[in-house]
């Protein structure tokens, strides 16, 4: 088996299942599997970074670490991947910052990793690049004259010609993805948008085989969708300590029914809108008023970029209004935290909710979905209402699916989810989870694997002839 050499631009050291994410644990155990390596970014600061990795290992995995300057960090992670990339590819023209210094720090320091990975590199390795952050990886490591079969997944979407054209550099990023074998998306709606660009903006094609066509190479670009350690969060759904937190909440919110959201603190999540779709809901179904709890758990991200200083503010003041409008001396409507809790303690707070209420205005996959689906009781589960622009909803289509800028249609789905038979929900529930169980993390690195390795036959008889 050729040895697997995962890139990110943070490295996850942590082998525990208790701790780490779902995507962590898998690729941790595809890289154990095949003797591979993790190599990113290690979260410091030295003046002057020099690409020579720190080599440690740890549960079977080797991972090969460095440092990045202060500078790069601002150009290429505040500066173009978050203020330039993330936007946009969220939809969010008015928040994407164009400034051509980002996109130097970005290939500069793409360059940067590119030289850490091309001095570890084995002949016959598989190079799987991860996010936002590395599109230009592959391109520095064939400027390095790299031959390996290599991968890129976007974790994020991919948006529409109309949005992505807005960028100055549009074209430049894209011809970098081209210097990959796989490219790989989490939904239809992604590759559609890809393959279009390249057809109508870069003049390349589609070939008879299904393949894409442009700036010299043909590469394999197909849907992805990654999915959740789904048995790994069973599992910690019946811990002791999510036990805990449901004995907790259950004690506090009483005989009240609890919806829960939780998100990083980001514009793309639709949580203001989330809050005042509650606010709508106490107003249109005056009964909930004193028996509906909204706890909303957003943990504090990018705590230096201004549009999430911002955003924070905003949604302060928006729960103190709706609280101050609604709220009796022994009843608050919403509870919202910035506050980061343990994937236990999550588990625990998922399984104590009526419903689950993930309204993105955009996003890659939401993985959030899936884990409120998997904390539950299967004798009694809670409903989860989803956002029809989450990638999970392509797969989970038994959920409540919703358009998050119709609040009329979120607040109707809320009530109806909160008065919904036991019997549909138990229904709906098992569907759900079988699609978790069949589509989990395992079967999603696996398919990517499976396709670096063709990738790399191909390369093998590119070479021989």
């Amino acid at each position: 088996m050729s040895r697997l050499i995962v890139v990110s631009n943070r490295v996850a050291t942590n082998t525990s299942k208790a701790t780490a994410g779902g995507l962590a644990v898998a690729l941790q155990a595809a890289l154990k599997e095949s003797g591979g390596m993790w190599v990113g970014w290690n979260g410091n600061f030295e003046e002057a970074a020099q690409p020579r990795p720190e080599i440690s290992s740890a549960g079977g995995v080797t991972y090969a670490t460095f440092d990045l300057s202060r500078d790069d960090y601002e150009d290429y992670y505040n500066g173009f991947a978050n203020r330039t990339l993330w936007p946009l590819f969220h939809y969010r023209t008015d928040l994407t910052a164009y400034d051509r210094r980002f996109f130097e720090g970005y290939q500069r320091v793409n360059g940067f990793f590119a030289q850490a990975v091309a001095s570890l590199l084995k002949p016959d390795d598989l190079i799987w690049a991860h996010d936002y952050h590395l599109i230009s990886l592959g391109e520095e490591l064939r400027r390095r004259a790299c031959k390996q079969a290599m991968g890129y997944f976007l974790h994020i979407p991919f948006p529409a010609t109309e949005v992505m054209v807005t960028m100055p550099n549009h074209l430049a990023l894209v011809r970098a993805l081209f210097a990959y074998d796989i490219v790989g998306f989490q939904t239809e709606s992604d590759l559609r948008n890809f393959a279009d660009y390249v057809v109508f903006e870069a003049g390349g094609e589609i070939t008879a085989r299904g393949m894409i066509h442009a700036f010299g190479r043909t590469i394999r670009a197909e849907v992805f969708p990654i999915g959740l350690d789904t048995e790994n969060f069973l599992h910690l759904a019946k811990s002791a300590e999510a036990k805990r937190y449901r004995t907790r909440i259950n004690k506090s919110v009483g005989d009240r029914d609890l919806i829960i959201g939780v998100d990083r603190l980001d514009y793309t999540k639709g949580l203001r809108e989330r809050l005042e779709a509650v606010e709508r809901l106490l107003e249109d179904y005056p009964d909930n008023r004193g028996r509906v709890v909204m706890l909303q758990i957003a943990p504090a991200s990018r705590t230096d970029v201004p549009e999430y200083i911002e955003m924070r503010h905003e949604l302060e003041g928006v729960t103190g209004r709706i609280n101050g409008r609604f709220a009796e001396f022994d009843w608050n409507p919403i509870r919202y935290l910035n506050r980061l809790y343990s994937r236990r303690a999550l588990a625990g707070l998922y399984r104590a909710s009526r419903i689950g209420l993930v309204t993105p205005f955009r996003d890659g996959m939401n993985l959030v979905a899936k884990e409120y689906i998997a904390a539950q009781d299967p004798r009694d589960p809670g409903v989860l209402v989803l956002s029809r622009f989450a990638g999970a909803a392509r797969q989970m289509q038994a959920a409540l699916i919703v358009n998050p800028y119709d609040t009329d249609e979120v607040v109707e789905a809320l009530q109806r989810g909160l008065h919904m038979p036991r019997e549909e929900r138990r229904e709906r529930y098992k569907t759900l989870m079988a699609n978790l169980r069949r589509d989990d993390v395992y079967a999603w690195r696996d398919s990517f694997v499976a396709a670096l390795e063709d990738a790399r036959e191909d390369v093998d008889l590119d070479l021989a002839s």
